[in-house]
């Protein structure tokens, strides 16, 4: 099948991937976005995974104050250059996660944080297992990995907190 710049064009539009990356990604599925997404994904998993060692000691922090100013949270994200940190992706990445806290009051980073003989639900209660707000079909730990894979960069969300009126 041959692949055309529209169909090029479609699959960077929805992934973010580069124009190549892309083009292979529809060779290998034969023409087909879906499967070529799927392949991106996946790449970017593993690209993402192997970043992932890396030192990230630039980054910004990012507030949030909710309509009303009763709620509020702020977040340290972190790369690895301070270029990237001025990307508006980043920057896009960071007031969502600002966003994600002040909404859905999470507990801790991720699992590893949960005391052992806790009953809680890390869906509900860690933010990098949360489902994203605003996508619901993601978690915020996808959000973080497909902008590690887009970037190139490792990424990682150093820390939150959350404010709200009345509460300690």
């Amino acid at each position: 099948m041959e692949i055309t710049t529209q169909m090029v064009k479609a699959l960077r539009d929805r992934s973010g991937a580069g124009i190549m990356d892309c083009k292979r990604a529809l060779e290998t599925a034969e023409g087909d976005v879906e499967k070529a997404e799927q392949i991106l994904r996946d790449r970017g998993i593993a690209l993402a995974e192997k970043k992932a060692s890396r030192t990230t000691n630039q980054g910004l922090v990012e507030a949030y104050i909710h309509s009303g100013g009763r709620i509020g949270a702020i977040v340290e994200l972190n790369c690895e250059t301070d270029f990237v940190s001025r990307t508006p992706e980043f920057k896009e990445l960071a007031h969502n996660l600002a966003m994600q806290v002040a909404a859905m009051k999470p507990k801790f980073l991720d699992r590893s944080e949960v005391p052992a003989p806790s009953e809680e639900n890390p869906e509900q209660v860690c933010l990098l297992q949360q489902p994203f707000i605003k996508e619901p079909g993601k978690t915020i730990q996808d959000l973080v990995t497909e902008l590690t894979a887009r970037i190139g960069e490792n990424i990682r969300v150093k820390r939150f907190a959350r404010f709200e009126l009345g509460e300690q």
